[in-house]
């Protein structure tokens, strides 16, 4: 594999299609964690909710198969969930604009264990090259034939949702008997629902194109603002896709906070409205699409530590072909890969927190760069440009996360196996800033 570690940083996705509507899975994993951490009180919920919708989507024979047959609380080698945030705008929030092809720019595998004691969220960046299988576009009938080399966002339009899990199944090596896809209106009614989320931001966020600014400090966030906090790159970081899902990682954290910690989900009306709208805005797999599943998530995540959830980006490098893309980084990911077949449990102790995201300073609501352990400096790189982190004065570089709240993290995941440093990510315990590039 050629050697993209002293390449410049690359500013994945500057294409003028991109439109950036798609940045919505990040949201699903909050629906479905806020479904899921409920306790008891989901049972009458998600049996109102699935009596009128959602609608419904099919996956392979084999994963139709695991998930009729399995109960998903003691699948052997944990659970996998794949979510979907599309970049359709047809009949959506005020749009009347029709986005030519649904792409899956935001796609999140939720890996919970089978012992309940950890979830991982890996989110896949939408300019990623990998194999994709052949797959039938279920609405058109068209075939496309399997392709070595294509952009991983390609893969909805190509096959539906059934398409995308395939094509994470064989680059990851798990089975994915689940499934969901949301649209960007449940993202603002999940927000409203909540009545905001605190998000922290370390420099000004001022982004042209999704309308968004905010100065340094806190916001709470929710309805547009919320949406338009989830879709911005160009106002984070370096402005790539990369630097958005590590800011995306900040407000998810937030919002787990907020739902497992200040009483929300003691709130029936609430937790109603949080699961009406998770699920009123979601296409689910058949298997996931079952009162029976979503109890038995709300069982095996209940009281789940907010230290144990964790968010990681697949981990990628430059393309040596195409500066707007990106590749896998191949030892990293197969690290990746193995510890979540294996079911193992994992730490992000020597990892950095992305390119537009810090370790929060504390309550001030600012951001400072504080090195983790076995790490020489703040910001240094940890096995490639678009894996890791950068050097120098680049915004949203990626800070280390071995401060008090790292420390924590590492503590409560005992002897867990720690990722490749050039993982970045966060646990959901760990508060972050997102860095704005103003």
């Amino acid at each position: 594999m050629p050697d993209a570690t002293r390449r410049p940083f690359a500013r994945h996705g500057r294409l003028p299609r991109r439109r950036g509507w798609g940045t919505l899975a990040s949201i699903v994993a909050s629906a479905v964690a806020v479904v899921l951490v409920s306790g008891t009180s989901v049972a009458a919920i998600a049996g109102a909710q699935l009596a009128t919708a959602p609608r419904t989507v099919k996956l392979s024979t084999d994963d139709q198969s695991t998930a009729q047959s399995a109960d998903i609380t003691a699948i052997k080698g944990g659970a996998n969930i794949l979510l979907i945030g599309s970049d359709t705008r047809v009949g959506q929030f005020d749009s009347d604009e029709d986005v030519e092809g649904a792409r899956n720019d935001v796609t999140m595998l939720i890996h919970i264990s089978q012992d309940h004691t950890q979830l991982t969220a890996v989110s896949f960046p939408r300019d990623l090259m990998v194999p994709i299988p052949a797959c039938t576009n279920p609405e058109t009938g068209t075939t496309y034939p399997a392709a070595t080399s294509a952009q991983f966002n390609t893969a909805l339009g190509n096959g539906g949702v059934s398409c995308v899990v395939d094509t994470v199944e064989n680059l990851t090596g798990l089975s994915i008997p689940y499934a969901g896809l949301i649209t960007f209106d449940g993202v603002i009614e999940m927000s409203n629902a909540l009545g905001g989320v605190d998000v922290c931001v370390a420099d000004p966020i001022n982004d042209s194109y999704t309308g968004l600014h905010l100065t340094a400090g806190s916001h709470n966030l929710e309805g547009s603002d919320a949406l338009a906090f989830l879709r911005t790159r160009h106002g984070v970081g370096d402005g790539s896709d990369l630097a958005r899902i590590s800011s995306q990682q900040v407000f998810l954290s937030a919002l787990l906070r907020k739902v497992t910690s200040d009483g929300t989900l003691s709130n029936p009306i609430t937790l109603y409205k949080l699961a009406g709208a998770a699920l009123s805005n979601m296409t689910l797999s058949d298997g996931l699409a079952q009162a029976r599943t979503l109890v038995g998530l709300a069982g095996a995540l209940r009281g789940m530590s907010t230290a144990n959830m964790l968010f990681v980006q697949y981990p990628v490098a430059d393309d040596p072909d195409d500066n707007a893309r990106v590749i896998v980084e191949q030892d990293a990911a197969h690290a990746l890969n193995v510890a979540l077949q294996n079911d193992q449990k994992t730490s992000l102790s020597d990892s950095s927190t992305g390119r537009a995201s810090e370790e929060s300073s504390g309550a001030s609501g600012t951001a400072t760069a504080a090195p983790s352990a076995g790490s020489s400096s703040a910001g240094s790189s940890a096995g490639g440009s678009s894996a890791g982190t950068s050097t120098g004065s680049t915004a949203g570089s990626g800070t280390t996360s071995g401060s008090a709240s790292g420390t924590a993290t590492s503590a409560a995941t005992g002897s867990a196996t720690p990722l490749p440093s050039s993982i970045t990510g966060q646990s959901a315990s760990e508060e972050t800033c997102s860095v704005g590039n103003d």
